[in-house]
């Protein structure tokens, strides 16, 4: 069942979580998600830290989550004219997990990107 969001979530958000919950195979070399992506994507994560010109880590890294998520369960989001905060669960191989992502946008596409989850129990849930 895809990720579904409010029919407030602005497009750039939706193509984003059909993104992540395609699966590795549908990833094509970062192709689909990187216009969504500012150039200079400031990134804060639980493994990452903050990183503040971060894109093309970004796309990288992100492939380990795409490859292992299952399943994504929009639990809420809220938007507004600059920002963006969706709270979710990802069915992990090694059970659920709750992620909390708040956004920024420039010009439609993601500017900055903050990332709230437990670290080690992503790792210990099968993340990569």
């Amino acid at each position: 069942m895809p990720a579904t969001l409010s029919s407030a979530a602005p497009q750039t958000l939706k193509d984003y979580y059909r993104i992540l919950e395609s699966g590795i195979d549908s990833y094509q070399d970062e192709a689909d998600l990187r216009p969504l992506l500012g150039d200079h994507l400031d990134f804060t994560g639980s493994l990452a830290g903050h990183l503040p010109d971060a894109t093309d880590g970004f796309l990288g890294g992100v492939a380990g989550f795409i490859a292992t998520v299952k399943q994504i369960e929009i639990i809420h989001d809220v938007h507004g004219p600059n920002g963006s905060a969706v709270l979710y669960t990802a069915t992990m191989p090694g059970g659920p997990m709750t992620f909390a992502e708040f956004f920024t946008f420039d010009g439609g596409r993601i500017a900055s990107l903050n990332l709230h989850y437990s670290g080690p129990k992503y790792i210990e849930k099968g993340g990569r």
